[in-house]
């Protein structure tokens, strides 16, 4: 194999894995601006993809076959949703510390998808799952063509949401107040912005997104189900917010980065080249490692109320 034909393979490759890590880093995005950080993140994805996973498994073979991808998105979009509201009761009206309520989240969501699972699946089993669908004429151009214009339709919707999430963000008035919950919630409230709804809103739609986000996992690019399928992209995604400074466009980078090491590794085993296994392995781990070391040093200003409750009784 070339040099050329190898790091083809490796952009190839690359793209699709960005998408679960895009996805929920949006999400994430979204509820860190609110002031509000969701380790909860990896259970909401496991959730998404069991519940994504169900009706193509038990549609097989029904005349209602044909509509069993988009039921399941549908219905990983209100599991992550209602996960994310969970959420927000409990460390936003009841005012528990998020990392805690985080990591009992994760627990949950993880716990109760492979319980589940078990229960009325058994063992792993593929599904049809999401088909490619190439752009035509765009995807029979050289290089670009494979690499950005022949994968499934979430593919294409998530590179879509990265600009649809910063002028939601940056340009709509529900933006402004998502962000200033995040930063200067008592301003915010002597304003008439009710904190507490804003926050609600956006751990729902970032539920959502990590909902939608197992999902891809379990119908597009796994096309199957098993307990150790999200393999810790809810906690990169959270790192990934970081390391994209809290904008869309940053976290897309990030994903991107993060994936492209995926496949690199991935293509050394299959190209056979002589490099140790468990290095090859722990590559892309290693280097959000060093990235988020290295970001730390810019010094970057987040939201400034991030991770802190808001009480609008407390005195200042």
């Amino acid at each position: 194999m070339s040099l050329g034909q190898f790091l083809l393979n490796v952009l190839i490759l690359g793209v699709p894995f960005s998408v679960a890590l895009l996805l929920a880093g949006l999400g994430e995005t979204i509820n860190q601006r609110a002031g509000v950080f969701n380790l909860g993140c990896e259970g909401i994805m496991a959730m998404g993809a069991f519940v994504a996973f169900l009706p193509p498994y038990f549609m097989a073979g029904t005349p209602l076959e044909g509509y069993a991808n988009l039921i399941g998105v549908a219905l990983a979009i209100a599991a992550g949703a209602l996960l994310g509201v969970l959420f927000a009761l409990v460390v936003v009206t009841f005012r528990a510390p998020q990392g805690i309520a985080g990591i009992g989240l994760q627990m949950l969501g993880w716990g109760a998808a492979g319980t589940l699972f078990r229960r009325y699946v058994g063992g792993v089993t593929g599904v049809q799952g999401i088909r490619a669908m190439p752009i035509p004429g765009l995807s029979n151009l050289p290089v670009i063509g494979p690499v950005l214009f022949n994968h499934n339709p979430l593919v294409y919707l998530a590179f879509l949401m990265v600009p649809a999430f910063w002028y939601l963000l940056f340009k709509t008035p529900w933006g402004l107040k998502v962000r200033s919950v995040g930063t200067y919630p008592r301003a915010a409230d002597s304003l008439g912005i009710r904190v507490s709804r804003v926050r609600y809103q956006a751990l729902a739609l970032g539920g959502a997104m990590a909902g939608l986000a197992g999902a891809y996992l379990s119908l597009a690019q796994a096309k199957m189900f098993a307990d150790d399928l999200i393999a810790g992209r809810g906690f990169i995604a959270v790192a990934l917010v970081y390391f994209g400074r809290w904008n869309p466009v940053g976290v897309m980078g990030g994903a991107l980065l993060f994936s492209l090491a995926q496949a690199l590794q991935l293509s050394i085993q299959v190209a056979g080249i002589d490099f140790p296994y468990e290095f090859a392995v722990m590559l892309p781990y290693v280097l959000v490692i060093v990235v988020l070391s290295l970001v730390r040093k810019a010094r970057m200003i987040g939201p400034s109320e991030l991770g802190k409750p808001f009480d609008r009784e407390q005195r200042i």
